[in-house]
């Protein structure tokens, strides 16, 4: 396992890490295969697993909680969030001082553990003040409850605010920021948020590196019985034909390099040197060792050449000597 540091800070994180979202605590995962994916990613070097109170209305939190028990707690890195509404209580949302704190505090109870090591605003909040959300996670960082703390889908202008407002209340600055990023899915990241992070000290973590699943090449020929697209009613809109056709170049492609489509993906994304970790999502053990696999491949400047021509529709220019 290869591991990289988080910015400019201490923390380091495995370079792929697994995520909870849309996978455990939900009818699409039977617990104990969740613990065994989770317990399967540990044993293989992961130390990062990323989670999120919304993610199955915090049954996935308690999934994980019972499957790192056994483990020494400070090996790990436990992430959380909050953001999305955990009921119809007008203040059980968002980033107010209320939430944060009622929602980090559920949270550990859900974990079994006294802390997490990175907690995320897990969307931006236009109605509540930088200040006031800045204030109550750094209580919180001072309580021990959280020992770091990032954002998740913050735009540049979001980041560049965040940051300001620590630095004049002297408070701990947010060291990640979670977007999505993938072949198929990089105008957020490489439009402006890059150059933000970069000015902050920031690394990203980035969320859905296969896309969906469309990266793993399952979606060439056809749809899948078990796939995600008969069980997510919004990834019916995300799965469309330009980003098949791309996908069957890229699959054509890592064939040719002796590798998979999905390893190839994740080679992509962590060939960024922002990028601190790819947090992948396993509905079953054989995908968290295979998606280990995007490890063992090197991006070299031609094949990164071959995969830009193939993302932005453009041919080959072949260079003779």
């Amino acid at each position: 396992m290869e591991y990289r540091k988080v910015g400019q800070w201490g923390l380091k994180v495995s370079a792929i890490s697994l995520g909870a979202w849309l996978t455990y605590g939900s009818d699409r995962v039977a617990q104990e295969t969740a613990i065994q994916c989770i317990r399967t990613a540990i044993e293989n070097g992961v130390n990062f697993i990323d989670v999120a109170d919304i993610y199955a209305r915090g049954q996935a939190e308690e999934v994980v909680g019972e499957a790192i028990k056994g483990y020494t707690r400070s090996d790990l890195v436990i992430s959380t969030k909050a953001f999305w509404p955990m009921s119809d209580n007008v203040n059980n949302r968002g980033l107010s001082r209320k939430h944060i704190v009622e929602s980090v505090n559920a949270s550990l109870k859900r974990f079994g553990t006294d802390y997490v090591d990175i907690f995320f605003c897990h969307r931006f909040d236009e109605n509540v003040p930088v200040e006031e959300t800045v204030r109550a996670i750094e209580d919180l960082i001072r309580q021990g409850k959280i020992l770091y703390w990032g954002t998740s889908m913050w735009n540049a202008s979001n980041i560049t605010e965040g940051v300001a407002v620590t630095k004049a209340l002297n408070a701990n600055r947010p060291i990640v920021e979670q977007p999505e990023y993938n072949m198929l899915d990089r105008q957020f990241v490489e439009t402006g948020l890059e150059t933000a992070l970069e000015r902050a000290g920031m690394s990203m973590v980035v969320w859905s590196p296969l896309a969906q699943g469309i990266l793993t090449g399952k979606y060439n020929d056809s749809i899948p019985n078990d796939s995600r697209y008969h069980s997510v009613e919004w990834f019916k809109d995300h799965l469309t034909q330009e980003k098949i056709e791309k996908t069957r170049q890229i699959s054509a492609l890592a064939a040719e390099m002796g590798t998979t489509t999905a390893a190839l993906a994740i080679a992509w994304v962590l060939k960024n040197p922002l990028v601190a970790s790819a947090i992948t999502g396993a509905t079953k053990i054989s995908q968290v060792t295979e998606n280990l696999k995007g490890l063992d491949v090197k991006i070299t400047p031609e094949i990164d050449a071959k995969i830009e021509a193939i993302l932005q529709n453009k041919p080959v220019v072949k260079k003779y000597a």
